[in-house]
């Protein structure tokens, strides 16, 4: 396993337990998708990974973080960048009056300059050659989507072993999510980088995942091989919001509508 957490425990402001004995693994090479409804704490376990929960106020009170064989919870974050670990955080994140190309280069400070910057910016412009033909715009100018794609590939400039990816799809339409998650799968498959996946869009990230987790108030309650949890009848109408009639329905909803459709089948 490239990556595993164990029995994981961790602390908001000294109060607040966010999670609570989670346990998941991230093999090399394969794309591990981690699903739940907002407020499940998705994006608290990439932060404990990634070593940013102290810019939060939290803190790892319990359990470990093994990455490549070593310990690594409440290291701090640039170590661990260092390490071959790189969180693409929710809100893509990039700095605006820069233009693509700096936005890109400032990928490769957390290693030490840009003696290779020319090469990396190809892989970059391989995956994403929008970003190419827009190298000397101005950041901000850019879609949503073009920005999604800027903040993976300034993270590809780190040449990472591992990408934590912090709900990609979020406020993009449905054809730029498609584009998108197919240019991360070929980042793992040709790249050969491990992917730990946080997506509210469970449908599309079980497409493109090996294996996928599914958490629940800071714990994770079921897991699997990414087409068994697609094809399974209760992650589909509790976790995946569908029920048998396929419409959507709120997570709030879909929890009322499974446990009255049991109760009148008792």
């Amino acid at each position: 396993m490239l990556l595993e957490i164990n029995n994981l425990e961790v602390l908001y402001n000294e109060v607040v337990l966010v999670l609570k004995g989670l346990s998941l693994a991230v093999p090399e090479g394969r794309i591990v998708a981690l699903l739940g409804s907002n407020g499940a704490g998705k994006t608290t376990t990439l932060r404990a990974v990634s070593g940013l929960l102290k810019h939060e106020n939290g803190a790892v009170t319990q359990g470990t973080i093994t990455y490549q064989g070593a310990r690594i919870e409440g290291r701090p974050a640039h170590e661990i960048v260092r390490r071959g670990i790189v969180q693409v955080m929710e809100g893509r994140g990039v700095f605006d009056e820069l233009t693509v190309e700096d936005n890109l280069r400032a990928g490769l400070a957390v290693r030490g300059g840009g003696r290779r910057a020319a090469g990396e910016l190809e892989t970059a412009f391989g995956y994403f050659p929008v970003l190419k033909a827009r190298r000397r715009q101005v950041a901000g100018y850019l879609s949503g989507g073009e920005q999604q794609m800027l903040v993976i590939g300034r993270a590809l400039m780190t040449r990472p072993a591992l990408l934590l990816l912090d709900e990609p799809s979020l406020g993009l339409a449905p054809l730029v999510v498609g584009e998108l998650f197919r240019i991360i799968q070929r980042i793992n498959r040709e790249a050969g980088v491990s992917i730990l996946l946080v997506e509210q869009n469970a449908q599309m990230a079980l497409t493109i995942a090996d294996h996928g987790y599914v958490m629940e108030g800071g714990r994770i309650m079921l897991d699997g091989p990414a087409r068994e949890l697609q094809d399974n009848r209760n992650v589909r109408e509790f976790y995946l919001g569908l029920t048998e009639q396929g419409a959507l329905k709120s997570y709030r909803d879909v929890k009322h509508y499974v446990r009255r459709k049991r109760w009148f089948s008792s």
